[in-house]
């Protein structure tokens, strides 16, 4: 599997940390659903199954979410160009939000094949057939509706009473939607999240927290964030114009089409009632606070408007992730430190 340089530069900030393979779309990442399909994948080589040639399929782009349909094309086309496979390449970071519908149907129906789920408390309110409860799942007293699509709800996740889900929807394992959430379709919390408020076409990675009221709508969210008491974005411009984000590799705004809310990268996090622009986007390890609204472009390492010394940022990180029981690796202090010398050497 290969990650290019366009790939690699393109979705900023989340391929900072990860291979675009380990970026979250629908219910699991790129890599997951290669496993799931009956692919063993490593980076920079071929993807193996015994019993079938792959030969002309050496080097499989990292950004493809792969699917039934989208395999079989892989195995008939030498060069990437068939129109699923180009509508199944995702190349910016809302592509990620714009293809979660899509994408959380089709892991749905790979995860749950010829499974059953474990039993729905009868003190909810279900429409439709495709709800799908992991082991160790709760859910009370909450409406789903999965009429236009699935919800799963993974291992030892719980739903909080008088929630209000519409799918498609996933969370992960250990994830918590907190009480009266409001979950819109197209919507994945990533393991150990916790949703709160309004929820809209969204992508949680792992980690990270949007406990409280306030909206997130046409987002994506990496891993280790929190969001503050508050918080919201906007998605649409007032004059239901074309949203344009920051490239941070080209130096230049593309346009991500009429919806965009936040782009957020890893370990960052926000002030109690910040409100965010339409399209905007935010660094690695960023603590955005201040009057007014955040820029729309926010560089990796800033504490409000100033520097986010290194060794605070890891402090503070590893703060984070001992609340989840958990503590900061020799490997992340590495990436981290790479990133912001490598900003510093261009300040």
């Amino acid at each position: 599997m290969l990650d290019d340089i366009t790939c690699k530069e393109d979705f900023y900030p989340f391929t900072a940390i990860r291979s675009a393979a380990d970026i979250r779309v629908g219910i699991i990442t790129i890599r997951e659903k290669w496993k799931l399909l009956g692919y063993d994948i490593s980076l920079c080589s071929e993807i193996k199954e015994s019993g079938i040639d792959l030969k002309n399929v050496k080097k499989i782009p990292a950004n493809i979410i792969p699917s039934q349909k989208v395999l079989t094309d892989l195995l008939q086309s030498e060069n990437f160009d068939s129109e699923e496979l180009k509508q199944r390449t995702i190349q910016y970071p809302w592509h990620i939000f714009q293809n979660n519908h899509w994408a959380i149907k089709e892991d749905f129906e790979l995860i749950t094949k010829k499974r059953a789920s474990k039993n729905i408390s009868s003190t909810n309110k279900i429409i439709g057939n495709d709800v799908f409860l992991e082991e160790g799942a709760i859910i009370e007293h909450c409406i789903l509706n999965a009429s236009d699509g699935p919800i799963y709800i993974g291992k030892y996740a719980e739903v909080m009473e008088g929630s209000i889900i519409r799918g498609p929807f996933a969370m992960g394992e250990k994830s918590k939607l907190k009480m009266g959430t409001k979950v819109y379709a197209a919507t994945t919390l990533g393991p150990y999240c916790i949703g709160g408020g309004e929820i809209k076409n969204s992508v949680l990675f792992g980690y990270s927290n949007k406990s409280h009221d306030g909206y997130l709508g046409d987002s994506v969210i990496g891993e280790w964030c929190n969001l503050g008491a508050g918080t919201s974005n906007s998605n649409i411009k007032n004059t239901a114009g074309d949203i344009s984000v920051w490239n941070q590799s080209k130096q230049k705004y593309f346009s991500a089409g009429l919806k965009c809310g936040l782009i957020m990268g890893d370990y960052s996090r926000s002030a109690i009632n910040t409100s965010f622009n339409t399209g905007t986007l935010v660094g690695i390890a960023c603590n955005v606070f201040g009057n007014g609204f955040p820029p729309n472009f926010i560089e990796d390492f800033s504490w409000g408007n100033k520097n986010y010394e290194l060794y605070k940022a890891i402090q503070h990180i590893d703060n984070w992730k001992k609340l989840k029981e958990t503590s900061i690796t020799e490997s992340e202090k590495k990436i981290l430190s790479n990133i912001y010398y490598q900003k510093n050497k261009h300040a």
